[in-house]
């Protein structure tokens, strides 16, 4: 039965017929609002499309599939499941999950596919489903394509020898994988703020296990989110982990999002360093011990990766690519980077650091780790040993799902133009305008604003950052702001400067 793109809650139709949305099909996510999106009979015709396009790839039909902690979540996986049982796929359902733990079963139980119910960092009302099979690889453009047009197509083959079985003990091997042998060496006091997302039955636990001392911030699993939706890279989230280490004089926070593969930091003296920056502190680190590496990082991130001066003392490569957890983790495999680094919070740490997924709880334990290598230094020495740059945090106009890439288009032809005629942004002139991802706009002293289209919510994406000033920031913002107001179905700002 072919899906319908609409249908109304309580009617026949939507308790018997799928409905799913197109534009949840998006870069590198399957993300609907539900139920106004997604009904139960389309997440089954999603699992069943799933399913068909791993026996025609010809994978063994095996996938780990996990859920987050949100009152809907188990629902929604049971519908996917029942879709991939459908199309002759074994299902071996490893229960509540972090997205990394998932991706984690991937490799513990040898599966070659995994999807995980979430909704990720988005309020509650949202689902959608994180899968890939080329571990720890995720869907990317051309696989959400294929899927989309697998189940929008009616194309779901029904197979014979799908099946369904509990897989129990993954939380704790997921644990044991994380936390190692490794303990503490110093005393660290660290709060740990989980939005009563799914980490709280994660991040604690780890944190206690390596000889932290844990200062718990929201870590009691309550799926209303009763204080704020679980996302460090909002500022909500961060001024409350702030405050949180003022009052207890703690040695750093560290905040994890709904599914657990975001991870961010606050300072010891209470100061919020947004993950692009967290980045370089792990990448000078890092290159110590493995010198000449190469690092991508996302196109919102901080230009340090390429300027730093202790980065280029290391020899240590910057490679600028595409935002997007399936993009960062595509690219880190392809040139055989390191690590990769996103401004969001997601960090991909390869081999012989990580497997190279996304993975919050791992970036903990890491940045633990530095610590303890760095005995005489506090998060605060290792953040102002940094060049000093002033940034944006990431900041989201509203822009229609439907019409957001159109819209993007014409304000990178637009600051195009502006280059080409010599014009300039912020005061300064332009460099050049970089598009392998939206624009960033790239000045004549480093400093650079970025606009791009959000692969997952109905957004802009916008951010700036001067090596200079905050003036100098603002000016950037400003002028670029201007460039993008002239488009009428751009909306409000979700934050500003």
């Amino acid at each position: 039965m072919r899906p319908h793109p609409e249908s109304r809650p309580n009617t026949w139709e939507f308790l018997s017929e799928p409905m799913i949305a197109p534009t949840g099909f998006r870069e590198y996510d399957a993300r609907w609002r539900y139920p106004e999106e997604i009904n139960l009979p389309g997440m089954t015709a999603l699992g069943r499309g799933l399913g068909t396009q791993m026996q025609r790839r010809g994978l063994r039909p095996e996938i780990a599939v996990g859920n987050d902690y949100r009152d809907y979540s188990l629902a929604i996986k049971q519908a996917l499941i029942l879709g991939l049982v459908q199309a002759g796929i074994r299902v071996k359902d490893i229960g509540p999950a972090l997205s990394p733990m998932a991706y984690f079963a991937q490799f513990h139980l040898d599966a070659p596919a995994v999807a995980m119910v979430t909704a990720s960092h988005n309020p509650n009302g949202w689902t959608g489903v994180k899968m890939g099979f080329e571990r720890p690889l995720t869907h990317g453009p051309e696989e959400m394509a294929e899927l989309r047009d697998i189940v929008l197509g009616d194309q779901g083959e029904h197979r014979a020898g799908g099946g369904w079985e509990v897989v129990e003990g993954v939380r704790d091997a997921y644990l044991d994988d994380l936390a190692g042998d490794f303990r503490l060496s110093r005393k660290l006091r660290v709060v740990c703020a989980t939005g009563n997302g799914t980490a709280s039955a994660f991040a604690p636990a780890l944190l206690e296990r390596i000889g932290a001392e844990v200062i718990p911030l929201h870590t009691a699993l309550d799926y209303a989110f009763p204080n704020y939706n679980p996302n460090p890279e909002a500022m909500e989230m961060l001024h409350d982990m702030a405050r949180v280490v003022k009052d207890t004089g703690a040695d750093l926070a560290l905040g994890f999002d709904g599914d657990g593969d975001r991870c961010g930091v606050v300072d010891d003296t209470g100061e919020e360093i947004f993950a692009d920056k967290v980045g370089v502190i792990m990448a000078r680190d890092l290159g110590k011990l493995h010198p000449g590496a190469t690092f991508v990082a996302d196109v919102k991130s901080t230009g340090l990766f390429a300027a730093d001066p202790e980065l280029q003392k290391l020899g240590v490569k910057a490679d600028y690519w595409k935002t997007g957890h399936s993009h960062m983790k595509r690219r880190v495999r392809e040139i055989g980077a390191l690590a990769g680094f996103e401004k969001s919070g997601h960090y991909f740490l390869a081999e012989p650091v990580g497997r190279g997924y996304d993975d919050g709880m791992r970036v903990a334990v890491e940045l633990c780790r530095i610590l303890d290598r760095n005995p005489e230094s506090r998060m605060s020495d290792l953040r102002r040993a940094l060049p000093r740059t002033w940034s944006t945090p990431t900041m989201s106009p509203f822009c229609g799902d439907t019409e957001k890439y159109e819209v993007l288009g014409r304000i990178v032809g637009k600051l195009e133009a502006r280059a080409e005629a010599g014009e300039t942004i912020g005061g300064r002139p332009i460099d050049r305008v970089v598009t392998v991802n939206g624009a960033r706009v790239m000045l004549d002293n480093g400093a650079w604003g970025l606009v791009r289209a959000s692969s997952n919510t109905p957004n802009l994406v916008v951010v700036c950052e001067s090596p200079e000033s905050e003036d100098e920031m603002r000016a950037i913002f400003a002028d670029l702001d201007a460039v993008i107001r002239t488009e009428p179905a751009v909306g409000d700002y979700d934050q500003t400067i």
